[in-house]
């Protein structure tokens, strides 16, 4: 499940300092109120959510669950780091800074100070694997946190034998089903 769209604006042109700012703005960013049915979530089975240790992940959850939520912070559900490579005269878009940077790091060419693609994949495995022992122990598993994170976790958990139910979509707030079937 993802988070719901940061109040942070995303209007003009940056250059990269102010895109680093941006990012830890978005990171530390309150969320737009809304609310969640989903006929998928048993929501009063919920006792515990997995999430993020970002603060609008951690606020979601709240929103979605309630204030007495058992929340369980962990870094692994943590989304994927972005590096904003120096162009100081250079004016975009933060969408255009942002689609940059995320492809050099896959391409292995922007994780100075970060880490690598290869060791987010291998922290999304960590996830997959406690989600999934957690779900085997305890029945049903939620988890709270961010869109390419939760995409990683997918696929591992696909890989690991569990089938999707429910594709929820890409947006600010998605909800994934997976069920694991003998």
């Amino acid at each position: 499940m993802s988070g719901t769209r940061p109040l942070v604006s995303r209007k003009g042109f940056f250059n990269a300092k102010a895109t680093a700012q941006y990012i830890s703005d978005y990171d530390a960013a309150d969320v737009a109120e809304f609310i969640l049915e989903h006929e998928a979530i048993p929501y009063q089975q919920i006792k515990k959510v997995y999430c993020s240790t970002l603060n609008r992940a951690q606020l979601t959850a709240r929103t979605i669950f309630g204030p007495d939520i058992e929340l369980v912070t962990n870094p692994l559900f943590r989304e994927f780091e972005r590096r904003i490579f120096s162009l100081p005269l250079l004016r975009l878009p933060i969408k255009l800074w942002l689609l940059s940077a995320r492809l050099l790091w896959f391409l292995g060419l922007n994780s100075r100070d970060i880490e690598t693609f290869r060791q987010a994949r291998t922290r999304a495995r960590e996830a997959a694997e406690l989600l999934a022992k957690d779900a085997t122990e305890n029945r049903t598993t939620v988890l709270v946190a961010h869109g390419l994170l939760n995409n990683f976790i997918q696929r591992e958990l696909l890989k690991m034998g569990w089938k999707r139910e429910v594709k929820g979509g890409n947006d600010f707030l998605a909800v994934h089903l997976l069920t694991l079937h003998p």
